[in-house]
């Protein structure tokens, strides 16, 4: 039998694989049985539960507010084979590409991040971020997933990572 814990214990403790999210904020862990709890994460189960229970997806909504969509996408600078993708580059990307796709607004800020490539080994990437925020609709999808292909054609990645959180938006 799984091993229900409230969600705010993955908060303080990390990420835990192979988790689902249940009504009552409560988290189903498989693999997990009581036995496999030692004392402290046990005292931090019924802090974390008397604390701040619930799960974190679950939001209050914004009084006026709207249901919506957070799509957050990381662009990666370098070019495979040599080089990387410029500010210039990066402008003109988010003129002719970006931004017909998403008149009403956007936010675009530089990051550094790393990821572990096929061979096992680290490797750190300038990047840019892309957030959009807009109501649940296919026609956003499919520009999301223009915007993507266009990228990764251009300057020959190999990926674009798409984060999707629900939003609730109020302007």
């Amino acid at each position: 039998m799984p091993l229900l814990l409230p969600y705010t214990l993955l908060l303080t403790e990390g990420v835990v694989p192979n988790r689902r999210c249940l009504p009552g904020g409560r988290i189903r862990l498989y693999g997990m049985t009581k036995r496999s709890i030692d004392s402290r994460a046990l005292a931090a189960l019924l802090l974390a539960a008397v604390i701040a229970p619930g799960c974190a997806s679950a939001v209050r909504s914004l009084p006026g507010g709207m249901p919506g969509v957070d799509d957050r996408l990381y662009f990666g600078r370098t070019i495979p084979g040599g080089g990387t993708v410029s500010d210039a580059d990066w402008e003109d990307f988010l003129r002719r590409v970006v931004t017909p796709r998403f008149p009403d607004g956007l936010t675009v800020w530089s990051a550094e991040g790393q990821w572990r490539d096929g061979s096992g080994a680290i490797v750190s990437e300038k990047s840019f971020v892309l957030e959009l925020l807009h109501p649940d609709d296919r026609a956003v999808d499919a520009a999301i997933e223009e915007i993507i292909a266009r990228y990764r054609e251009m300057f020959r990645q190999e990926s674009v990572l798409q984060v999707r959180t629900p939003a609730q938006l109020r302007f």
